[in-house]
């Protein structure tokens, strides 16, 4: 990103000021652990190099003024720190406005307005987190131009609050913890339990994550994530009544065979198997990238498609359409969906030489069989968010 064009922006919709400063918060990928941060399990995330970009100038007032490059129509958006209340024509200041909200819950006071001209690299709707992406730039600006003292850890938990009370998307933590915690070239493999976490080198050989982006727009708040959200609570209360657990993650694939006949409906019993299979996937993955077995590590990737597909109904025909061609592509080692489904991203692993055939053909074939194009990038693994200069 040029970064002179960005402040350049900025002054054309702000004017002249000083003390500009420069923010940067990336987009994550879910290498493989899908729905399952909400049900004690454990994902395997990483940040990447396309993200929300903030040009920002403190005020003086108490007034907070936003444009975004990505949203010029809605012009500049303009509201005062002494009202964060959420308005019925909202649009992506709704993020901002959440994450204040919670940095003034926490005991922080926000001393002074400003304008901020923000950027985003990451496809809207794609599925590669551009809300939380935009969270924790916030949270980052908040805590350079006020001096708090404050951890990434405590302003990821902050970001996740924002988007579940003040936006109502009843999302787990793995997207905000891989955009604040993210490190460049290592994926994480985070317990959604406890938080705990390891950084796992990201060696993928001569090989590349090749994002698919099948151009189908997913709005979070309006999927069916929330009612995913409560089917698998409905199974966690049955199992509760034979098993002392937490979540569902908390058991292994064999103790869930042990008990799962006390969930007496299909849908609920197929929810809960797709969380439990799906945190086994994700540690036999973490071993087999440490042991730079990617073609297990592709075959996983396979088995949690099918699973996402088949088990928890999230992907959909432009899913499935672009990760069956990817499948049926030499030189593709694994794929599957990437993010909460309903359209979005997939990702495939892919050999380096078989790069530009492989995106040739998936970008014919998605064209043939869906109407529209698909969007082919390969992704690499980034830094987390960041005061840029």
């Amino acid at each position: 990103m040029n970064i002179e064009k960005l402040k350049s922006a900025f002054t054309k919709v702000f004017g002249v000021k000083e003390n500009i400063q420069l923010f940067f918060s990336p987009g994550r990928v879910n290498l493989i652990g899908e729905h399952i941060d909400y049900n004690g399990g454990c994902v395997f995330p990483s940040a990447i190099t396309y993200g929300t970009y903030a040009v920002v100038s403190p005020r003086e007032d108490r007034l907070v003024r936003l444009y975004s490059g990505n949203f010029e129509e809605c012009g500049v958006i303009e509201f005062n720190l002494s009202d964060l209340s959420h308005t019925e024509d909202e649009h992506w200041s709704v993020y901002v406005k959440g994450v204040m909200e919670q940095f003034e819950k926490m005991g922080f006071e926000i001393k002074t307005g400003f304008d901020a001209y923000v950027y985003g690299t990451i496809p809207n709707g794609s599925g590669l987190s551009s809300s939380a992406s935009l969270e924790l730039l916030v949270s980052q600006i908040l805590k350079e131009l006020n001096g708090y003292e404050i951890t990434m850890i405590d302003m990821v938990k902050l970001s996740q609050r924002a988007e579940n009370d003040y936006v109502g998307v009843n999302c787990g933590i793995m997207d905000q913890f891989a955009i604040g915690m993210g490190k460049k070239d290592y994926a994480i493999k985070l317990n959604t339990n406890d938080l705990s976490y390891e950084y796992a080198e990201a060696d993928l050989g001569d090989n590349s994550i090749l994002i698919m982006n099948t151009n189908k727009k997913r709005e979070l708040a309006d999927s069916k994530y929330n009612e995913r959200r409560g089917e698998c609570d409905e199974a966690l209360a049955l199992l509760q009544t034979v098993a002392d657990i937490n979540y569902l993650c908390d058991l292994s694939e064999e103790e869930f065979n042990r008990v799962s006949n006390v969930i007496n409906k299909d849908v609920l019993y197929r929810r809960a198997k797709h969380a439990v299979t799906e945190n086994e996937r994700v540690k036999l993955a973490t071993h087999a990238l440490a042991a730079k077995d990617l073609k297990r590590f592709g075959q996983l990737l396979n088995q949690s498609h099918k699973s996402l597909r088949d088990d928890y109904e999230v992907t959909g025909k432009e899913l499935d359409t672009i990760v069956e061609l990817a499948w049926a592509q030499e030189g593709v080692l694994g794929a599957r969906m990437t993010g909460a489904g309903f359209g979005g991203c997939a990702i495939a692993l892919v050999q380096n030489d078989a790069l530009e055939t492989v995106k040739e053909a998936i970008a014919k074939g998605y064209k043939e069989k869906i109407g529209y194009d698909a969007q082919l990038y390969v992704a690499t693994i980034g830094d987390g968010t960041k005061t840029i200069a």
